[in-house]
């Protein structure tokens, strides 16, 4: 009978572990598909923007283009910044003015979106021209800032560079220049 209690008692637990790492693996892989869902529905939508952009003419063909531009020069901005934040804080700050940009870029790409679908070729002839100099400001300043933060980059590069030259060539021109050993003092040898 205790032998019955115990084979019951580790199913029991074996099931039940089995039980809670499923659970587990079920909550993280939710968790995951959370996290990349907004990433992929971005990435799909700048291919469809892309795509119309090179497909349909006239003003509709030049509304796509624009909303293209605009989130390829945001998105191309905070990969940069994003990558260099970690080792220079001020990029952080560059990254907090980005975000503001963004959210600027967010209502132009609304009402892109709308002029996009517009059957009224006049209408959206008109609203256009704001629009497009809106746009236009978003990914000089965008640009910008991307710009402004590879140049940091590549100057910090460049400092370190001559720092690391000017500490070789003095530590090779040391290794050039040796004294030489002193002879050690041989007990058996006749000075």
């Amino acid at each position: 009978m205790e032998t019955l209690a115990i084979v019951l008692g580790i199913l029991v637990l074996f099931f039940g572990s089995i039980a809670a790492v499923t659970a587990l693996v079920v909550v993280k892989t939710k968790r995951a598909i959370g996290r990349a869902a907004p990433q992929a529905k971005r990435a799909v939508e700048d291919v469809g923007i892309k795509a119309r952009s090179l497909t349909r003419g006239g003003v509709h063909g030049r509304v796509a283009a624009l909303r293209s531009e605009v989130r390829g020069a945001l998105a191309a901005s905070r990969r940069v910044l994003e990558a260099g934040a970690p080792s220079d804080p001020q990029l952080v700050e560059a990254l907090g003015l980005l975000a503001r940009l963004d959210s600027h870029a967010v209502e132009l790409d609304a009402e892109l979106r709308l002029l996009e679908r517009e059957p009224d070729t006049s209408r959206v002839e008109s609203r256009f021209t704001h629009a497009k100099e809106r746009g236009e400001r978003i990914v000089h300043l965008a640009s910008s800032l991307r710009w402004a933060a590879q140049d940091r980059q590549h100057r910090f590069t460049d400092d370190d560079l001559a720092r690391l030259g000017e500490e070789c060539e003095a530590e090779a021109g040391a290794l050039r220049h040796w004294a030489p050993a002193a002879v050690e003092a041989d007990p058996l040898r006749k000075p």
